[in-house]
């Protein structure tokens, strides 16, 4: 007799880690949200601290994989998405807390979670082309999404200071009928980097 497929026995030790990652991206978008909604500047720094741990939980699965030997195709998959919550759209919710609001502001940001998206597809799509005899990955094309941790780090160092919403760094731009803070162009240079073909990272 079959059994329906369940997703919980399909999971492998590393996957649970997988998920930890995406939880704390979540929260940091939630957090983000708090902050919009009661202003309390604790909510926002807990969201940020909140992008670490995804970094932790995300290197932690790739080893726990290897040790278990039991990366998988549904594995890589649940590491994408995840990946998506914790270095595309957090970044992006959690910029636009902090003052990055402006129209032009909006398709910078919209602009970073496109690319971020894209480059974990296009990773998932070219992995078993780019490996090597070892049937193991070499290199990233372009910085790996998880690089946006950086873009974060200088958010709660702007947060700390209290150099948010008006007061943030850089200031304000006119542009036409929408504003733009131009601290969002690292939001730019950080997707166009993910998208880039001629930038080659070893991965470890």
């Amino acid at each position: 007799m079959s059994r329906h497929f369940s997703m919980l026995r399909e999971f492998q030790l590393a996957d649970w880690f997988t998920l930890a990652n995406a939880f704390c991206g979540t929260g940091a978008v939630f957090a983000a949200m708090r902050f919009l909604q009661d202003g309390r500047v604790a909510d926002l720094m807990a969201g940020m601290a909140l992008i670490p741990l995804a970094f932790i939980f995300d290197a932690l699965d790739g080893r726990v994989a290897r040790w278990r030997k039991s990366s998988s195709t549904l594995g890589r998959e649940l590491d994408s998405l995840a990946d998506v919550i914790s270095f595309g759209l957090a970044p992006a919710a959690l910029a636009y807390a902090c003052g990055m609001q402006g129209g032009w502001d909006w398709l910078v940001l919209s602009y970073f979670v496109g690319c971020g998206v894209s480059r974990l597809a296009r990773y998932n799509v070219t992995a078993e082309l780019l490996a090597g005899d070892e049937g193991k990955v070499k290199y990233f094309e372009g910085t790996p999404i998880p690089t946006s941790l950086v873009l974060v780090v200088v958010l709660a160092v702007a947060a700390w200071q209290g150099s948010i919403g008006t007061e943030l760094w850089w200031g304000q731009l006119q542009l036409g009928p929408w504003q733009l803070h131009p601290l969002v162009l690292l939001f730019a240079l950080s997707g166009s980097l993910m998208i880039s073909k001629t930038i080659h990272i070893p991965k470890p």
